[in-house]
């Protein structure tokens, strides 16, 4: 088969699985089922979820999660918002750390909202669940790396930086978190333009990535993974599974998870 012939075909199947992932993606909303039960986004809920581990109760252990919920409005069917929490052992209360696009000042925010708290009305999920020894290390270089995000003046919805370029940046500096966003996590692949090559979002492999819009990553965590303007298709070999714009994944649970002696509440 020449390339002439290669190239439409390859274009009908990623619109194929672009309108899958959409479709799958509205089905699976995991907002309100009503404009009324939704409200505004002044209005709408922020509750916690009650997905993370009591800190009082497991005062002795050292936890970091990261969290991803759908954004707010029509976005959420195409995008994630990503955040992170943490608290050593020996504390009562949890850190957390998002970047918010509004307000002003840096767009990095501490405890900006609940630990884990819907996003305006979405659940999160689990993207990352380490707890127990090194997990005290891990989060002194979580805060180094925070500290050196270099995008903590400047915010873009699209194609970045935003909230998941943060995460990513993260990933990067702190591999030990084996921090896998989504394809969805729309932001991730953000790099500058004097930067195009570079680390992998989860830090475990190579990404080559013009401003988010054109790219492609491999890497352990990853697996391999196409950007077309920010729409993300791939296969992912770690936890087998297809990733894919708007919905994010379909495929086993790839959450990064270590010492689960604190189990979560029931």
């Amino acid at each position: 088969m020449n390339l002439s012939a290669t190239l439409p075909l390859a274009m009908r199947g990623l619109a194929t699985l672009l309108l899958l992932s959409v479709g799958l993606s509205l089905a699976n909303d995991p907002r309100p089922s009503s404009v009324a039960e939704q409200g505004s986004w002044r209005t709408a809920a922020r509750h916690s979820a009650g997905i993370a581990p009591d800190p009082v109760r497991f005062v002795d252990a050292a936890i970091v999660q990261v969290y991803a919920a759908a954004t707010y409005g029509w976005r959420g069917y195409f995008a994630v918002h990503p955040w992170l929490i943490f608290k050593r052992a020996g504390e009562t209360a949890y850190t957390r750390y998002d970047v918010i696009g509004w307000g002003r000042g840096s767009v990095v925010r501490r405890n900006y909202a609940l630990p884990d708290g819907l996003w305006f009305g979405a659940t999160p999920q689990v993207l990352v669940d380490h707890r127990g020894e090194g997990v005290d290390a891990m989060i002194d270089a979580i805060e180094a790396a925070i500290a050196s995000y270099p995008h903590a003046d400047e915010y873009r919805s699209y194609p970045g930086p935003n909230s998941n370029t943060f995460l990513a940046h993260i990933g990067r500096e702190v591999p030990a978190l084996h921090l896998d966003l989504p394809a969805n996590a729309i932001g991730k692949d953000y790099r500058p333009v004097t930067r195009p090559l570079g680390v992998s979002p989860s830090g475990s492999g190579l990404q080559l990535s013009l401003l988010g819009l054109l790219g492609v990553s491999i890497g352990v965590q990853e697996g391999i993974e196409l950007n077309l303007l920010g729409l993300n298709f791939g296969v992912d070999l770690n936890s087998p599974g297809l990733r894919l714009p708007a919905i994010g994944r379909i495929g086993l649970d790839d959450a990064a998870v270590s010492d689960r002696s604190a189990p979560l509440p029931r």
